[in-house]
């Protein structure tokens, strides 16, 4: 069956952040782009100015792997984040206690803590004997940044990476009043990089799981109107005795970008991630109250990314992806911009059963075009 189009709110947060005596802060962000099915996002309180700890925040917080997913949504280049990205950390918040911390200088930043591996901004808390915790960080240094020129040429590289001990033993989903027994969260999954209802690529969730590790490597340099941003991770994952192999799992993804009009992808060296974009003029088109009408153009930009993903190995077949994008930003203020993605990609050998004793192995090609507008404030 042929995947049907759709048209709808990609996103729709709102939340409050700010400060408590003396050096705590707090945020609260909720998501009502599902509709009935509202659910929560940055959900924690912490503390500034600590001695070593630097930053401490407990609660529901993005896991510090994936340049992609610590970017904001709201500065990503493109519409949706690549296959190994978003199937490794899934909607990247979990509940946990995190610590932040940045050099003096700047050059270094770095994030680890301690999380629970199942998605519960749309349950509100876990329930299982088993803890199905991780430990996860991130170190990364941002070794060239132009301070003559505000920031226009930058390079950075970081390493980051999780060790985790999900419940391979337990089936799927509990029931919905949390009274059965959690889910094996050793499941790696992701659309077509474009929002549909199912995920092209999927493990299902692995029996007999019993620890996995992850490392990423990132890259990104910037001279100007020209961005080149690379990231690849690597998955080994080991069963219990007698259940069979390791589990290798792995993909990346590289870009290009380059403003047409002239500016640049600004940079945080605090956190290591990209920061809001400014056009040199803001679009606009009005009436003049004497006569004729005014306009700006805008930021235009464009990008290229291939993406690459290879969730088969042993008996799991989750499948090979591989896509092309191309898009277009027509960015109208620092916090408006319409966004123009074509993706061309590929899934191979996928066993869409997820089941070894009844293989259905698919292959095919596909063509998305997406756009998405978008505000923030």
């Amino acid at each position: 069956i042929s995947p049907q189009d759709r048209l709808g709110f990609r996103r729709m947060r709102f939340g409050v952040r700010g400060t408590l005596p003396n050096n705590m802060n707090y945020r609260i962000e909720m998501e009502f782009a599902g509709g009935n099915a509202s659910e929560f996002r940055d959900a924690w309180l912490g503390w500034d100015e600590l001695p070593v700890l630097q930053t401490l925040l407990i609660g529901n917080q993005k896991r510090p792997y994936g340049l992609d997913h610590l970017n904001s949504s709201r500065y990503n280049v493109f519409l949706e984040r690549p296959f190994v990205i978003e199937s490794f950390n899934q909607d990247a918040r979990r509940l946990g206690i995190c610590s932040y911390g940045v050099s003096e200088d700047q050059a270094w930043n770095w994030r680890y803590g301690v999380y629970n591996l199942r998605l519960i901004q749309d349950e509100g808390q876990y329930i299982s004997d088993h803890w199905q915790l991780e430990a996860a960080g991130r170190l990364a240094n941002t070794i060239w940044y132009d301070e003559c020129s505000g920031g226009r040429g930058y390079a950075h590289w970081a390493i980051s990476g999780t060790c985790a001990h999900p419940d391979g033993s337990a089936g799927g989903d509990p029931d919905p009043y949390g009274t059965g027994r959690a889910a094996n969260e050793a499941r790696f999954r992701h659309r077509p990089e474009a929002r549909t209802v199912n995920r092209w690529l999927n493990t299902g969730r692995i029996p007999d799981a019993d620890w996995y590790e992850m490392v990423g490597l990132e890259s990104v340099v910037n001279v100007g109107p020209l961005q080149v941003v690379g990231e690849y991770q690597n998955m080994w994952l080991q069963r219990d005795p007698g259940a069979g192999g390791e589990v290798n799992l792995h993909g990346g993804y590289v870009y290009v970008s380059y403003f047409l009009t002239g500016e640049h992808m600004p940079w945080s060296r605090k956190s290591g991630t990209l920061a809001r974009i400014y056009p040199h003029e803001d679009f606009f088109l009005v009436k003049r109250c004497c006569g004729g009408v005014g306009h700006g153009m805008g930021a235009w930009q464009v990008a290229a990314r291939y993406s690459y993903a290879d969730f088969n190995d042993d008996d799991i077949f989750g499948g090979i992806g591989e896509s092309f994008t191309l898009g277009l930003n027509w960015y109208w203020t620092p916090y408006a911009r319409l966004q123009f993605n074509y993706i061309n990609g590929e899934i191979r050998n996928r066993d869409i059963n997820n089941d070894p004793t009844n293989r259905n192995i698919v292959s095919g090609r596909y063509g998305i075009i997406g756009v998405r507008a978008m505000v923030d404030f």
